[in-house]
């Protein structure tokens, strides 16, 4: 009451009393109502957006490269909502769980994929200068077309016995009986027949340097730190390092594609980095899973024995001394595409279980615009939203005791609750020739060796490692926890 009479003291000396006395009495409650409208609105605002982290910069960017997987479940934890969003630099990045969003967001029109995947691409594969750091919409959209074009049926069957040659040449140099380093040795081996996939059969028949090229993979792989891709100007000595391998291997497929475009050296550079190192985890981990679970081994074995017993080559090898294993892939590459691609059931199952439990990836989307709903909030243009894979494949609820190995358990028919190849509008592009892959080295396991896994003194481990989901790039157990014993056994 005090401020009207004030302000209607001021008013008077300059316009009518009745018209000051108006104003007085209008003018407060006018700016209280303004006030009011605005702190309401502020609010609505704030419940419109997901809860942010409380820490930001690098107190959410160095954990969210390092242990990624714990970073993001500890997110749900903290806000105890569906969606939630934290600073990652300059980026702001929405992370979200749950049945509805997973839906919402492989149906979004809005969120890209590859805008998305430069968030993490210093991480992921080599940036080269004019090749991979330039590389389009477009580009990419004639990177698939090739790898589609990679993959029809023909060229497949071309490729079959190619890849079974190179598993038993790899397979022979292990020896008749051993012990390996799955994560090693079976990454070695996938990087072969991905490059004889991908690559030129000059380069691939050249293993002095098919094994150059995986060595500088690996030196990319090792120094992808968070500095790295948070600072990729920073002149560390990894980033050196790193820049050139990446020239190196660049040199090298440019060399094999001396008359091809960017697109190819790309394409190359870009799929051996992601589908070796993808398929070399999903094998490594699949003969680990088996090596622990003797029906399903015994199963897979006799799924593939149906499939060569009209080979009479088959049951003279059954009485015999353990043949060479080039005679294994000679006999499996006899079996047609087609009934690899059709006829596996028992194949595909172990498969199928093996990528729930140990692709430990994120589905990473840019929102192109407009701004859309997630969850009941709003992802404005520009955001990045994240999805993690662990959402679906370890709840209890879709999975009941998610992280056994079951490739019996039946599917769930929620929606999208099994994403390893993909869902929505964003389909693995390369599926087909992984699960080629996968299956005719596993065959090759199978038929021709007796295993198990063993500790590093060579005794067999009582229980399995667990993948390691903080790993985005392999989920390796600890180091020197689980190897590998084998015998070479007859067909």
């Amino acid at each position: 009451m005090s401020s009207a009479l004030g302000l209607y003291t001021v008013l008077s000396v300059f316009i009518p009393e009745d018209t000051a006395m108006k104003i007085a009495l209008i003018l407060p409650g006018t700016f209280l109502l303004f006030w009011l409208w605005a702190a309401l609105t502020a609010k609505a605002a704030e419940d419109d957006v997901p809860p942010s982290l409380p820490k930001s910069g690098l107190f959410t960017a160095w954990p969210f490269f390092t242990t990624q997987f714990d970073f993001l479940a500890k997110g749900f934890t903290l806000t105890g909502q569906s969606i939630y969003q934290f600073q990652l630099l300059y980026c702001k990045v929405v992370v979200l769980s749950g049945e509805p969003a997973r839906r919402d967001f492989f149906a979004a029109r809005s969120l890209d994929l590859h805008e998305g995947f430069r968030l993490l691409s210093g991480a992921q594969m080599p940036m080269q200068p004019g090749v991979t750091s330039e590389i389009t919409v477009q580009r990419v959209h004639q990177m698939f077309k090739r790898l589609t074009a990679l993959q029809n049926s023909d060229r497949l069957s071309r490729l079959v016995p190619h890849i079974l040659d190179d598993t038993a040449r790899i397979m022979q140099s292990w020896g008749t009986s051993g012990t390996i380093n799955l994560f090693e040795d079976i990454h070695h081996l996938v990087f072969q027949t991905s490059v004889r996939c991908l690559a030129s059969t000059e380069l691939a028949d050249d293993p002095a340097m098919v094994l150059r090229l995986k060595s500088l993979y690996d030196t990319i792989d090792s120094h992808a730190t968070p500095a790295s891709v948070l600072l990729p100007w920073l002149p560390s000595w990894g980033a050196i390092r790193r820049l050139w391998a990446t020239k190196e291997i660049y040199d090298i497929l440019l060399l094999d594609n001396a008359d091809q475009k960017i697109v190819s050296v790309g394409f190359i550079t870009g799929f051996l980095a992601a589908g070796a190192r993808s398929t070399g985890t999903t094998a490594s981990w699949l003969i680990t899973f088996l090596s622990g679970d003797r029906h399903w081994r015994q199963q897979a074995a006799a799924e593939v024995r149906q499939l060569l017993f009209h080979t009479a080559a088959v049951a003279a090898a059954c009485d015999s001394p353990p043949a060479p294993l080039s005679d294994l892939g000679t006999l499996l590459a006899s079996i047609p595409l087609e009934t690899w691609e059709g006829s596996t059931p028992v194949l595909d199952a172990p498969i199928r279980e093996t990528l729930r439990l140990a692709e430990p990836h994120n589905a990473m989307r840019k929102n192109t615009g407009p701004a859309l709903k997630l969850c009941g909030k709003t992802v404005p243009t520009g955001a990045f939203v994240l999805y993690p894979f662990s959402d679906a494949h370890l709840s209890a609820e879709l999975y009941p005791d998610p992280w056994r190995f079951d490739p019996a358990r039946p599917e769930s028919k929620m929606p999208c609750a099994y994403v390893a190849w993909g869902t929505g509008k964003y389909i693995c592009m390369g599926q087909r020739l992984a699960k080629v892959e996968l299956k005719l080295i596993t065959a090759m396991f199978v038929l021709g060796f007796d295993f198990c896994a063993v500790d590093r003194t060579g005794r067999a481990l009582e229980a399995l490692p667990r993948p390691d989901w903080n790993d985005t790039l392999t989920c390796k157990p600890p180091k020197d926890s689980c190897f590998l014993k084998f015998q070479r056994v007859p067909t």
